[in-house]
C-alpha cells in the first residue's frame, strides 16, 4: 500500500514556521488502526486524511495518540495541498468533518476557514492542577473544550512555564493561556499534554474559542492574533455573531510547502 503524504507549514508565509501538518489523500478509508499508526508514525501534532465524497472531502485529523474532533492548522494545509498540488479549481471547499460541515475560500490574506465558535464560559471551581501546572496561585478561567486561562499581559505569556505532566490530569482537551497583545489584538499560548502535544505551535481550533471571548472584551468583530510558540504564527480572525451556540468564526492563515514524499506499507 502506498500512501501519497504532504507535509505543510500552516499559519506562516514561509517554511520552518508556523505549525507542520501532514496531509495524506486516500482512495477509501483503511481501519482507523492504520491511520492512528501512520500519525503516530508521522510525529506531528497532527496528520489530516481525506477522501472525495461526492462534490466535498470527508476530512479526519489524528494527533500521535487520538482522533481528535476539529483541527484549524491541518485543514489549512488540506485545503493548501487541494488548491495547489491537486488542482482543485472552485473557488470553495467543503469537508465534511465530526465538526459538521467546514468550508474553505481562497483570499486576499491566504485561505479562509469557516468554523463553528465556541464561547468559553466562566470556571467557578479551578481544578488544582491547572493553577499548579502554570505555576499560578489565582488566575481568571473559562472553559469551552479547552481551559482558557486569561493573564495580564503578553510578557508574562511568553515567560510562562508549564508542568506537562499536571496539565496532563485534567480534564477536557487541554489549555489555553491568553492575553492582550502589544502588536496583535491578543496573544496565546496552547498545550494539549494528553494528546502527546506539549504546547502546539499554532492552533487553529483554539482561535474558535479566543476569537469570540476577545471579540467580546474588545467590542470588535475582526482580529489579528499571534500565537507565541518557538515557531510562532498569525491567525486572522473574523467573528460571525449567530443565535446561540450556532456563531462562525472565519479563520484565515497562509500556508508553506516542507516535503512532498510517499508512505510504503507492506
Amino acid at each position: 500500500m502506498e500512501v501519497k503524504l504532504y507535509q505543510v507549514d500552516a499559519f506562516t508565509d514561509h517554511v520552518f514556521g508556523g505549525n507542520p501538518a501532514a496531509v495524506c489523500p486516500l482512495g477509501g478509508w483503511p481501519e482507523d488502526s492504520l491511520l492512528q499508526k501512520i500519525a503516530e508514525e508521522n510525529n506531528l501534532s497532527e496528520t489530516a486524511f481525506f477522501i472525495a465524497d461526492g462534490a466535498a472531502f470527508h476530512l479526519r485529523w489524528f494527533t500521535p495518540e487520538a482522533e481528535v474532533d476539529l483541527c484549524g492548522h491541518a485543514t489549512l494545509a488540506t485545503a493548501h495541498v487541494l488548491f495547489k498540488h491537486l488542482n482543485y479549481n472552485k473557488p470553495e471547499l467543503v469537508f465534511r468533518t465530526r465538526s459538521g460541515e467546514l468550508r474553505v475560500q481562497q483570499s486576499e490574506h491566504g485561505l479562509s476557514m469557516n468554523f463553528p465558535a465556541s464561547m468559553p464560559e466562566p470556571v467557578s471551581n479551578i481544578p488544582e492542577a491547572l493553577l499548579s501546572g502554570l505555576g499560578l496561585e489565582s488566575a481568571k478561567v473559562f472553559a469551552a473544550y479547552d481551559y482558557i486561562v486569561e493573564l495580564d499581559s503578553e510578557a508574562q505569556v511568553a515567560a510562562l512555564k508549564p508542568d506537562f505532566a499536571l496539565l496532563a490530569e485534567l480534564d477536557g482537551r487541554g489549555v489555553v493561556i491568553t492575553a492582550p497583545g502589544e502588536k496583535y489584538d491578543f496573544v496565546s499560548r496552547c498545550f494539549f499534554p494528553k494528546l502527546r502535544v506539549n504546547e502546539d505551535p499554532v492552533t487553529g481550533s483554539a482561535h474558535c474559542e479566543l476569537a469570540p471571548f476577545w471579540a467580546e472584551k474588545l467590542g470588535k468583530h475582526t482580529l489579528e492574533a499571534a500565537q507565541l510558540s518557538k515557531r510562532g504564527g498569525i491567525v486572522h480572525c473574523e467573528v460571525i455573531p449567530g443565535n446561540e451556540n450556532s456563531g462562525r468564526v472565519v479563520l484565515t492563515g497562509q500556508a508553506a510547502d516542507y516535503l512532498q514524499g510517499m508512505i510504503s506499507i507492506s
